[in-house]
């Protein structure tokens, strides 16, 4: 059995206790927390574009209806419909059973809790290929969070998985070989589906050929080969470093040293105009047009001039640069406000003589923090004002070749409008009930000394056998 998406999420769910006939599933894309890092939140922080045309869609009737909006512009529309209050007293009218369980449920409580898959899967009772894209729009998390459940008990070592260069189902009935303009080099996704998943089910279901696959293989974009390894995130010939924020914009190995008169980059972040997360006018997530579906690969220039953007950047970097692994990310930050959001972008900039992407800037890996959740997701804390505190943002895994004369990007900022909901800025009980009044701007700073120094942590490995 395989499904992608939601039919993922089935296929998870038939091997948690399977029919005598069940011998092997591929959950693909499959979502393992609403909450954590799937569809509607990632770290707490609630996905309103989708989550609304979602709710709107797929409880407005029997049939599935698109939402009309009545601007070209998805940013202006959700930014003049003010606080999330605003959407149950003015259009929802407390109709959307989903839309109230975001309400009634802003933490990590007992019913978010109980949808989570990773507890439940306590035993591999079925060969299992997971499948993920690196830039899923929609489910990235979930794939890695289900192998790397069911890895703590695979005994039998017939836990695998697969990850390559795609958005959300990319691989099905697709080539694979761009996302946006991103070229990887060849057509992913037949490869993926004659070479990796046939044989795959083949060998268990009809007991045909041998099985060469290693436990995970993935695509190292930028490099554009598949890549073997034991498990995942690699153990072997990875090294964990950290690129350090450094003062004037730069991003380097070295800890930043003692001395410096101004120790942060600051920015005042504007509940009243966040940073929009493409270049507007921002299309709606589903109907005819979207291009959802490529968003994560946008030339991110578009926000580079913003003054509620800080970055640091490498120089060109005088060889390859290969990562395999965990991504996190550490910010040393203060705010004047009582809450606050952290994206956090890891970037490769491409040379400006690139024939084809001149200064192009490709995202590798993001995502965001609410930071009432940094201690906890089911009790969140306000943030105490202008105080030095700790954020610890993981960007997952991910295997990228930063390639010679390409430069290493870090980009922060306090909102991605409107992928993600506003931050009032005010600690508030739930944001869904915040009033306009509570929507406040605040003064950010991330600090870069050598008792604060935020940085970025990669695993850094030396190249890998290529599959054959």
């Amino acid at each position: 059995q395989l499904g992608v998406s939601y039919p993922g999420w089935l296929t998870v769910m038939s091997m948690l206790d399977p029919h005598p006939a069940l011998k092997a599933v591929s959950p693909q894309a499959s979502p393992a927390s609403m909450f954590l890092g799937d569809d509607f939140h990632h770290n707490g922080a609630f996905r309103l574009a989708y989550g609304f045309e979602y709710v709107a869609m797929m409880e407005s009737g029997k049939g599935m209806q698109q939402f009309a909006f009545d601007k070209a512009d998805n940013y202006s529309w959700h930014l003049e419909h003010g606080p999330l209050s605003n959407v149950n007293t003015k259009l929802f009218k407390g109709e959307r059973p989903t839309w109230n369980d975001f309400v009634e449920h802003p933490n990590f409580d007992a019913f978010w809790q109980r949808e989570a898959l990773a507890q439940y899967l306590d035993r591999v009772n079925v060969p299992t290929l997971n499948v993920g894209g690196w830039w899923d729009q929609e489910d990235f998390y979930g794939p890695l969070t289900i192998y790397q459940a069911l890895e703590k008990h695979d005994t039998k070592g017939i836990n695998y998985l697969v990850v390559g260069p795609w958005n959300h189902g990319g691989w099905r009935g697709r080539s694979g070989q761009t996302l946006g303009n991103i070229d990887f080099g060849s057509a992913t996704a037949p490869y993926f589906r004659r070479n990796i998943e046939a044989p795959w089910f083949a060998y268990w279901l009809k007991d045909k050929g041998t099985l060469k696959l290693a436990e995970a293989t993935t695509f190292e974009s930028g490099g554009n080969e598949w890549r073997s390894h034991a498990t995942w995130p690699p153990k072997q010939n990875v090294t964990t470093r950290r690129l350090y924020f450094q003062p004037e914009g730069k991003l380097g190995f070295d800890p930043p040293k003692a001395g410096d008169p101004k120790p942060y980059d600051s920015y005042v972040s504007d509940p009243n105009k966040p940073v929009p997360y493409r270049a507007r006018p921002i299309l709606p997530t589903f109907g005819r047009g979207s291009t959802w579906s490529q968003w994560l690969a946008d030339d991110q220039r578009f926000v580079q001039d913003r003054p509620d953007v800080v970055a640091w950047e490498t120089p060109a970097l005088t060889d390859d640069v290969t990562i395999a692994g965990e991504i996190l990310a550490k910010l040393f930050a203060a705010t004047s406000g009582t809450d606050a959001d952290w994206v956090v972008k890891l970037i490769d900039v491409y040379p400006e003589d690139d024939p084809k992407l001149a200064g192009h800037q490709f995202m590798v890996a993001n995502d965001v923090l609410r930071g009432r959740f940094r201690n906890s997701f089911e009790k969140p804390e306000a943030i105490t004002p202008n105080t030095t505190t700790a954020f610890s943002v993981s960007l997952h895994t991910q295997n990228y070749r930063f390639r010679k004369g390409h430069k290493i990007r870090v980009q922060v900022q306090s909102s991605w409008f409107p992928l993600i909901d506003r931050n009032p800025q005010t600690f508030v009980p739930n944001i869904f009930k915040a009033k306009a009044s509570d929507f406040r701007s605040a003064s950010q700073r991330v600090y870069r000394s050598p008792t604060f120094a935020s940085f970025i942590q990669l695993s850094i490995e030396t190249p890998k056998p290529i599959v054959p």
